[in-house]
């Protein structure tokens, strides 16, 4: 088959462009990007007609499968990119603005003081648990038995937790 006479390509499509454009869009359920896979595939047959004129709708059927198949895969690769990126940032918290910075080191430094309201190997086994010590550590750090180091820790955040009561009261 050569190319297409303008009249004869214009039937060809007319009597095809249904069928294929149905055939794509239950393919990749998105029906504007049927429309364009669609055009594609007459786009084809226009540049590369089959040699044999009566396996026309066999050689469309062929091309529209292909350049589906193509499609999808395509979406499913941008798809996993776009997966693989939303990952990687989601680990990067966006930069802190200065307001935030001078509330945060605000908010340290009432800690601190209420940290430094507290008896001496109470402020020392808060700050060590929450350094990331084990209560092993901590024991051996305090020179504690390590069984008693949960009860000093409870009885160390109550401590802290009255002191900051009794802060923020003042302040209101």
């Amino acid at each position: 088959m050569s190319i297409p006479e303008s009249s004869a390509f214009r039937n060809i499509f007319f009597a095809h462009y249904p069928t294929v454009h149905r055939k794509l869009t239950a393919l990749v359920r998105d029906e504007a990007a049927a429309d364009d896979l669609a055009q594609e595939v007459f786009l084809r047959l226009y540049r590369n007609p089959p040699d044999n004129p009566e396996a026309l709708g066999a050689w469309l059927h062929r091309v529209l499968t292909r350049i589906g198949y193509d499609y999808l895969e395509k979406k499913a690769r941008e798809r996993k990119l776009q997966n693989k990126q939303e990952m990687m940032y989601e680990g990067e918290a966006a930069p802190e603005s200065g307001e935030e910075a001078l509330m945060r080191q605000m908010d340290q430094e009432e800690v601190r003081a209420w940290l430094d309201r507290l008896p001496e190997r109470d402020r020392q086994a808060l700050l060590l648990r929450y350094s990331g010590y084990s209560y092993a550590e901590i024991a051996q750090e305090l020179d504690v038995r390590q069984p008693l180091i949960g009860s000093l820790l409870q009885r160390a955040t109550r401590k802290l937790q009255a002191t900051a009561t009794k802060a923020m009261a003042r302040q209101d």
